[in-house]
């Protein structure tokens, strides 16, 4: 087998399928390999970051600590790869990270973050809740969308008062979410 700098040679190189090659030697050579890894997420160069994030993302058990700092970064594509790897290795802690993703300016790392939370189960909910009304309207149709995938009674009352909201979108993830509880009915508020 390659030694780790001849596979982060690889890893970086123009060689893309090299590089994927690479991404899964990494992944499996353990500790050994951690801390190089980590050190690319230190680079100036964003696409040094995203092949460190894509390679953490490949390893069995992925420290959360690099994945939730990365949501941070400079770049959409690498906040994109994190929000992505969290996804695939939900982990209770990266969650008030990933609340605060749902706000992104890229919309694709706000939809990563939607995934990721929705595969994080119900420890986000109260998180989601208490973000709701300090949100930006983007990031509050996001937490609704968040919030409905994950199907939790106690956004409730939060999805009924925001069929009321101005924006349709929020609106439509509050009926949304009510109906995947199984409340699919008219809603009226008594005067």
């Amino acid at each position: 087998m390659p030694s780790v700098e001849e596979l982060l040679a690889d890893l970086l190189g123009p060689d893309e399928s090299a590089a994927e090659s690479a991404v899964s030697r990494l992944a499996a050579a353990g500790e050994s390999a951690v801390q190089p890894i980590l050190e690319l997420l230190r680079s100036a160069h964003a696409e040094h970051r995203w092949w460190a994030i894509r390679t953490i993302a490949a390893m069995p058990d992925p420290r959360t600590e690099p994945l939730v700092e990365a949501l941070g970064d400079p770049e959409a594509e690498v906040r994109a790869a994190a929000a992505l790897a969290l996804a695939a290795h939900p982990k209770e802690a990266a969650a008030p990270a990933l609340v605060n993703a749902l706000g992104d300016e890229d919309n694709l790392v706000a939809v990563l973050a939607v995934n990721a939370l929705a595969r994080n189960g119900e420890a986000a909910v109260p998180l989601l809740l208490e973000a709701f009304n300090e949100a930006t309207q983007r990031g509050r149709i996001h937490m609704m969308r968040a919030l409905a995938e994950l199907r939790d009674p106690r956004a409730i009352k939060l999805m009924l008062d925001s069929l009321d909201e101005n924006s349709a979108a929020v609106q439509y993830w509050a009926r949304e979410g009510l109906e995947r509880l199984g409340l699919n009915m008219v809603y009226l508020k008594p005067d």
